[in-house]
C-alpha cells in the first residue's frame, strides 16, 4: 500500500456512535481526552443520533481543518465517516466498538479500544480502494440475497450483538430460496440463481466469516463472490468453510475479479452496502475508485 510514516495529528474529530455494540462509551471519552491531552492533540466529539449525521459531520469537515477523523463505533459509523472522506486528504481512523467491526479487522486494527486509541500518536497512513454501487460509497463488503436479508432484519430490530444476528440468520435460512441474477463485468459474465452475491473490496464480514480470502484493499480490483444454490444439508459445511478461510474449496462458490460490473437484480432482492440496508433497484452499477481513501493503520511490529 501507499503509506506515509510519522505524520503528526494535531486536531482530530471523534465521531462516536453511543449505541454501537451496546457498549457504554462514556468511559472511553475520558480515555480519548486523556490520551489526546498527553500528546498535545486538540480534539472534538460528535455523537451520532441517526438523524442528519452525515450532513452534520460533513458541515464540521467543511468548517474545520482536521488532521484526521476517527470513527468510534461499528461498521455503520465507519461507513458514515469513510464515505465523507473519500477523495480527500483527511485520513480515516477507527476505534472499533460495534457488533462486527469488519473493516477494522481486515485492516489489522486492534480490536481492543485502548490499543486502537494508540493510533492517534503512533501510526502509518495508507491509501485503499473504494467502490460505488449506483453512487452509494462502499469501502468494505456489500451484498444481495440471503445475507442482505439478514442484515436488513437485524438493522430493523431493537437488539444488537452476534447472538441476535445468528438467530435471525437461522430463522431466515430455513425458508430462504435463491434469487436469479445476471452479472456483466469487464472480465466475465454470469447468469443464474445465487444464494447470495457479495461485492467484496475486502475479505471478511464482521462475524469473521471470510467470503473473499485473497481480496486486497488496494489492488485496483474487486471481487463478486457468489454462493450458488446448495442443498440445505450442505449449509453447515459452507458455514465451516467461511469460518476457516477455505470457502474457495466449496463446489458451490464462484468468484469474479473485475474493475467494474453491472448486476441485474432480476427479482429486486434486498441489498446492503457496508452493513447498511440500501434500496439499489434492479440494475446496479459497481465502479472502482483506486486508492481513493486514506486510512490510519498500526505500524507493523517488524518495522
Amino acid at each position: 500500500m501507499d503509506k506515509v510514516k510519522g505524520n503528526v495529528l494535531r486536531y482530530i474529530l471523534f465521531v462516536i456512535n453511543p449505541i454501537a455494540g451496546d457498549i457504554d462509551k462514556e468511559h472511553l471519552e475520558d480515555e480519548i481526552a486523556f490520551v489526546c491531552q498527553q500528546h498535545g492533540i486538540s480534539y472534538e466529539f460528535y455523537k451520532t443520533t441517526g438523524l442528519g449525521d452525515e450532513e452534520q459531520v460533513a458541515a464540521l469537515l467543511k468548517k474545520n481543518r482536521y488532521d484526521a477523523i476517527f470513527a468510534v463505533g461499528g461498521d455503520g459509523t465507519v461507513s458514515l465517516v469513510g464515505s465523507l472522506l473519500i477523495g480527500t486528504t483527511v485520513p480515516l481512523g477507527i476505534i472499533p466498538l460495534g457488533s462486527g467491526n469488519g473493516l477494522s479487522k481486515d485492516l489489522n486494527i486492534p480490536q481492543d479500544s485502548e490499543e486502537a486509541l494508540q493510533l492517534v500518536y503512533k501510526h502509518e497512513v495508507h491509501s485503499i480502494d473504494t467502490l460505488t454501487l449506483n453512487g452509494h460509497p462502499s469501502i468494505h463488503l456489500s451484498d444481495l440475497g440471503f445475507n442482505a436479508l439478514v442484515v436488513t432484519k437485524f438493522c430493523d430490530g431493537e437488539k444488537r450483538g452476534a447472538g441476535t444476528y445468528a438467530w435471525i440468520a437461522l430463522q431466515e435460512y430455513l425458508t430462504y430460496e435463491p434469487k436469479k441474477y445476471r452479472i456483466e463485468t469487464d472480465t466475465l459474465c454470469y447468469t443464474g440463481p445465487a444464494f447470495m452475491v457479495t461485492i467484496a473490496n475486502a475479505n471478511a464480514f464482521g462475524s469473521n466469516a471470510t467470503i473473499n480470502p485473497n481480496g486486497i484493499l488496494n489492488d485496483g480490483m474487486f471481487e463478486l463472490c457468489l454462493i450458488e444454490p446448495f442443498p440445505k444439508a450442505a449449509g453447515i459445511g459452507i458455514l465451516y468453510k467461511l469460518y476457516t478461510d477455505s470457502i474457495d474449496t466449496s463446489v458451490y462458490t464462484h468468484r469474479i475479479s473485475c474493475t467494474r460490473a453491472r448486476i441485474y437484480n432480476l427479482e429486486n432482492e434486498v441489498a446492503h452496502v457496508d452493513g447498511e440496508p440500501v434500496e439499489l433497484g434492479k440494475v446496479i452499477d459497481v465502479q472502482m475508485h483506486k486508492r481513493s481513501l486514506r486510512v490510519i493503520l498500526p505500524v507493523p511490529e517488524e518495522e
